[in-house]
């Protein structure tokens, strides 16, 4: 007989079992790479080369390197747990939202050929998302926590954020950046109207 307490913490691991899998697939991905002949990188997104659009969905799994997945890998799970504590569902929507718009986006900004891969974009998503959901329609009390939390994550990420948009070094696509952002913000809003639940460049 399941209680009150079980029940919370079964949920709870469900929930952000959604992030960690999402995580251990790049992983996954990349120990793949460097086993395996030749390179997942040219799956990412080629900026105006129609043929590459499964970078989409692809570029975000895949990295540079070990050190380019690590940088991401520890905000992609603190902030994608953020996110989760709202459901699996709602996760995946965000996920899904930011990686449209930060693809489409970085496909048509960058120079024709860019080769654009790497889960900053969904860093700078969910970023966004956590922060700009403070200001969409909830109760108040849901209001509240996610003004507090979205301080602590203001304290901690949002100086990196901001250079990674307007201070970025060679190789690096401040447009998947900005773009995942703006996707993390429409994803706040759209999330509110919606039920609860359920030669290259890196990003």
């Amino acid at each position: 007989m399941s209680t009150p307490a079980s029940s919370a913490r079964s949920g709870a691991l469900v929930r952000f079992a959604s992030p960690v899998a999402l995580v251990a697939v790049m992983w996954v991905i990349q120990l793949l790479d460097v086993i395996l002949p030749g390179s997942f990188t040219g799956f990412g997104l080629r900026s105006w080369d129609l043929g590459s659009l499964q970078g989409l969905l692809l570029g975000p799994l895949l990295h540079s390197g070990w050190p380019h997945l690590i940088a991401n890998t520890l905000p992609l799970l603190v902030l994608g747990c953020l996110i989760a504590v709202e459901g699996a569902g709602r996760f995946w929507m965000v996920t899904a939202i930011t990686a449209f718009v930060g693809g489409v986006g970085t496909w048509l900004l960058n120079a024709p050929g860019t080769l654009t891969v790497g889960a900053s974009v969904l860093v700078f998503g969910y970023f966004a998302y956590v922060v700009v959901r403070v200001f969409s329609p909830r109760p108040i009390a849901h209001r509240i926590a996610h003004a507090l939390i979205a301080v602590i994550v203001l304290v901690l990420y949002g100086g990196s954020m901001l250079t990674g948009i307007v201070g970025v070094g060679p190789g690096v696509s401040w447009q998947a950046h900005l773009f995942g952002a703006i996707g993390g913000g429409v994803a706040a809003l759209a999330g509110a109207r919606g039920p609860r639940g359920q030669g290259g460049r890196s990003a």
